[in-house]
């Protein structure tokens, strides 16, 4: 058995993807030339501003970056081709790009008609099936609950005043005073009262995906302003397109969206051949293959510099999420962070972190050469902080394991690896 770092020796990477930055770890050489993925001639791909693409090296005619479905004989370098794609799907979904279709959704007064391109169906499929599996906890809506709190394009991390009303007992002349680090987001208990009223989640009329958003396929219809974020899945989701782009050239890759992990692995047979497992984890030669396996630290929320545990896999979607990366402060007794309820449009208290592992598969129609399998991980990852796990395996078939802020833990028993016992 040869190590990974031998078998996918070239790596590319996109530290502007996301936010968190992304990693490419295959066989396949960045300055390789592609036929445009299929994915690059959507007709309505070409969403928004291209402005921030960047295309190294092209070897397209016309030194184009946008490709209509009739230029069969374009060619471009691989690393340009997700580089793209990156900027493709951050210009379409972001709703940190003024440009896209989810900008304009929140800022039409009366609402409207917004195409997005074909490639995001399956992202909408999966949102109609998480929002059902959770009761409507998952909710691409939340954006506005988000916004609310501090998380917006700006970054200003300073709570609306019109998302809580304080109690009679606080001081409402404290509201909006930073703490003494000089965050003006981390409002005390003492500044709003012990009987606040929070005006945030469907609980209030904010609007939800089922009853708001009217979908024609990728096509959506409102009414009034939305205010979308597809955070819970969006990473997952970037991971399997560009998975499906690499399926086109190599069975073996290892995609790291911050954290959010797709990994195939490539074996060697018993006589001495390279091969691969496919979909369902069986060799793809009747040989007996030296599984070659990757092993995840499970990063302690409360120690970023510790884990908590590890995970083995080989091919398999790894998606973690936990508040301790992406908090800003604290309001009326509520530590300020991007996994909320959209129900009651609140931070979730009482869980840590979580871990999902989902083994790909093709049973439900993609865009991918993977499934859903990131995507379904990342959104089951959140969903886990506000719906039971034994709830979501009615609907989907994962292994996970979930550190509660209290510091228990629980696994599923087939989950690949496990918690440091201390």
């Amino acid at each position: 058995m040869t190590g990974l770092d031998e078998q996918l020796p070239h790596t590319m990477a996109f530290p502007h993807a996301l936010g968190t930055g992304l990693i490419v770890q295959s066989a396949l050489d960045m300055g390789m030339s592609i036929d445009v993925p299929p994915v690059l001639r959507d007709d309505d791909a070409n969403v928004g501003s291209r402005a921030n693409t960047n295309v190294s090296n092209p070897v397209t005619p016309g030194n184009s970056a946008f490709f209509g479905t009739d230029d069969a004989d374009d060619r471009i370098l691989l690393y340009d081709a997700i580089d793209i794609l990156i900027d493709t799907y951050e210009s379409a979904l972001s709703r940190f790009r003024p440009d896209s279709p989810v900008s304009r959704m929140r800022g039409a007064e009366h609402g409207g008609t917004f195409v997005f391109p074909d490639w995001c169906g399956p992202l909408f499929d999966l949102y109609d099936r998480l929002f059902e599996a959770t009761g409507g906890a998952i909710d691409p809506c939340v954006g506005e609950d988000l916004i609310r709190l501090g998380y917006d394009s700006s970054y200003s991390f300073t709570v609306s005043p019109d998302a809580i009303e304080p109690g009679k007992d606080g001081d409402s002349d404290k509201l909006g005073t930073p703490d003494a680090s000089g965050n003006p987001a981390a409002l005390s208990v003492s500044a709003y009262g012990q009987s606040v009223t929070w005006h945030l989640g469907a609980i209030h009329g904010r609007a939800t995906w089922e009853t708001d958003v009217e979908r024609h396929g990728t096509t959506l219809v409102t009414r009034r302003p939305v205010a979308l974020d597809f955070g819970a899945c969006g990473k997952g989701y970037l991971v399997d397109l560009i998975a499906g782009m690499l399926r086109e050239h190599t069975d073996a890759y290892v995609i790291d969206a911050g954290g959010d992990l797709l990994i195939r692995t490539v074996g060697y047979a018993s006589n001495g051949h390279m091969t691969t497992c496919d979909v369902a984890g069986t060799p793809a030669t009747h040989d007996e293959p030296a599984a070659t396996t990757v092993t995840i630290a499970l990063e302690d929320p409360a120690d970023p510099s510790r884990a908590a545990g590890t995970a083995t896999m080989s091919n398999d979607a790894f998606c973690a999420s936990a508040p301790s990366r992406r908090h800003w402060g604290e309001a009326a007794g509520h530590q300020l962070h991007h996994l909320l309820n959209a129900i009651d449009g609140l931070p979730v208290d009482d869980v840590a972190a979580t871990w999902v592992a989902v083994r790909p598969d093709h049973r439900f129609p993609t865009a991918t050469a993977d499934g859903l399998a990131t995507a379904t991980a990342d959104g089951l990852a959140t969903a886990l902080f506000i719906t039971p796990a034994e709830q979501l395996r009615h609907h989907f078939d994962f292994q996970c394991a979930i550190l509660n802020a209290d510091r228990t833990a629980a696994q599923s028993p087939d989950f690949p690896g496990g918690f440091f016992m201390h």
